[in-house]
């Protein structure tokens, strides 16, 4: 784990580690992206919960999985673990490059 450079404590995870955890349903994937990116295009599995109406308390139970955050490029899930951190909860993980680099690594996306 590393510094958070918006608070809190920050563990990156790869592209390639949160796919296989989707497959073996060990990660529930929150996608804090607006509901405009959420339409146009999604990782398959992912939860939304936008970053703009964000609430820490509000966040789904994770139950056994580990909850990592999403957004577009790595930039807004930082901010999320970093606001769930400050309202308390142990939510310290990311999708590093988010989206796009999920799609780099020739993932698949899906429409809405």
């Amino acid at each position: 784990m590393q510094p958070n450079p918006f608070g809190g404590v920050i563990e990156n995870l790869t592209v390639e580690e949160v796919r296989a955890g989707l497959e073996d349903g060990t990660i529930l994937l929150v996608d804090v992206r607006e509901p405009n990116e959420l339409a146009a295009e999604r990782i398959p599995g992912a939860v939304d919960f936008p970053l703009s109406t964000f609430d820490a308390a509000a966040l789904p139970d994770p139950g056994d999985k580990k909850l990592v955050f999403s957004c577009r490029s790595g930039q807004r899930s930082q901010k999320a673990a970093a606001a769930a951190q400050a309202a308390g909860f142990d939510l310290h993980r990311h999708m590093a490059g988010g989206i796009l680099a999920w799609k780099d690594a020739g993932f698949d996306t899906k429409q809405g």
